[in-house]
């Protein structure tokens, strides 16, 4: 019934910057948490950020000062900026919301590549 929705992914070089949205619709009664996750091939996939209900956010170290994850004014999306992209950051970029009284929802991904 719950659904969320990744777009905005692609291939940028390094230095670039990427805007990714995330849209949440279906039977979503309360939002906790949203945040964004990313797996690299042959890797364990990974938090990036975090934003509660409230607006507090948290990022992981890699990431700071680089990224930044911001909602719409309606709470029905999530946004994920990056600048500063690197290498290493090239992932598949995940969408979680922790909903409806502490359910984890994913979307299915959408591709980040970093290459020159």
């Amino acid at each position: 019934q719950v659904q969320l929705v990744e777009s905005g992914g692609g291939l940028v070089q390094p230095g670039g910057s990427l805007r990714l949205s995330c849209a949440a619709s279906g039977s979503i009664f309360s939002i906790h948490v949203m945040g964004w996750y990313r797996q690299a091939p042959g890797k364990q996939r990974e938090l990036v950020a975090t934003i509660v209900n409230g607006g507090t956010t948290n990022y992981a170290d890699s990431v700071k000062g680089r990224f930044t994850i911001s909602r719409d004014s309606a709470k029905t999306a999530v946004y994920l900026q990056m600048n500063s992209l690197k290498p290493e950051d090239t992932a598949v970029y995940y969408c979680n919301g922790l909903l409806n009284g502490g359910i984890n929802y994913w979307g299915r991904g959408t591709q980040v590549t970093v290459s020159s």
